[in-house]
């Protein structure tokens, strides 16, 4: 029976960590600022801005929040962008996504200052990634490495495979972990035999938001297996992408959901408004 790797207690000595840091700023006439966008009336966006300031709030970490109408133009999103990224006293800007589909996120991204960027996304964040250079992660896949080390799972050699290729989690998450010295393969819509390639990795994580998605006969004995996925089934339970139940027979360690990855992103995302404020 796998060892359960507990995402919200390692969340919350993180989060403990950090709000002394945040009071050591304050002494120093410094303090942190997170500003969040969000455009449109989305409910899981709606819920996940509430956590993200729940956790500012905790921390004693400012937090403003910009709710825009859903039809809210390109201009009028990245004069707000440019606002913020000019504004001294904020040392974080989040943009909520999904965005409606009449915007382009991608361009919204790169207009965030590279230097209040905490949510990792763009583009020169994402260069010094691949570069192995000091800038700001995305929060979830910097989560899971943290998980990793703090439960001592080696990862230089391991042949590792992420499930989805996402922008926000797969495609960070490789370099994340070549920069670990893992071995890395991706496995996507596209890849043929799946279970073939799962079935021989030491660790498997999944991000492709598919409900139970990875079953007990897909992965090997003694695997350590981390569940990105959130679902709703339709009796309003939430699940993974692992099928937690059987694979948790075979696993060395695994994550739950919830309880596990998802509190780790938002206790990264406070790390990073954190690193913003002290690099000002």
């Amino acid at each position: 029976m796998a060892k359960i790797i507990d995402g919200k207690a390692l969340a919350k000595t993180i989060r403990g960590n950090l709000k002394s840091e945040v009071e050591d700023l304050k002494k120093n006439g410094i303090q942190p600022k997170l500003a969040v966008i969000m455009v449109g009336e989305d409910k899981a966006s709606k819920i996940y801005v509430k956590n993200k300031s729940k956790a500012c709030e905790e921390l004693g970490i400012e937090y403003e929040e910009y709710l825009l109408k859903e039809e809210t133009t390109m201009e009028e999103l990245l004069n707000l962008i440019h606002k913020l990224n000019n504004d001294d006293k904020i040392h974080g800007i989040l943009l909520q996504s999904p965005l409606p589909k009449h915007l382009n996120i991608d361009e919204a991204f790169r207009e965030i200052s590279p230097d209040k960027d905490v949510d990792g996304f763009n583009p020169v964040n994402v260069g010094k990634l691949c570069l192995n250079q000091d800038g700001f992660v995305s929060c979830t896949p910097n989560g899971v490495v943290k998980m990793l080390e703090e439960y001592n799972i080696p990862t230089e050699g391991a042949n590792t495979v992420i499930i989805g290729r996402s922008n926000i989690v797969g495609k960070p998450l490789v370099q994340c972990l070549l920069n670990k010295n893992a071995t890395v393969t991706v496995c996507h819509s596209k890849t043929k035999d799946i279970e073939k390639i799962t079935q021989k990795a030491d660790i498997v994580i999944a991000a492709l938001g598919k409900p139970n998605f990875v079953k007990g006969d897909m992965v090997k004995e003694g695997s350590v297996i981390i569940d990105v996925g959130i679902n709703r089934l339709d009796n309003g339970k939430i699940v993974g992408d692992i099928d937690f139940e059987n694979v948790e027979k075979k696993a060395s360690y695994i994550t739950p959901v919830p309880g596990g990855v998802g509190p780790m992103t938002v206790a990264m995302l406070m790390s990073n408004v954190v690193k913003a404020a002290k690099k000002n």
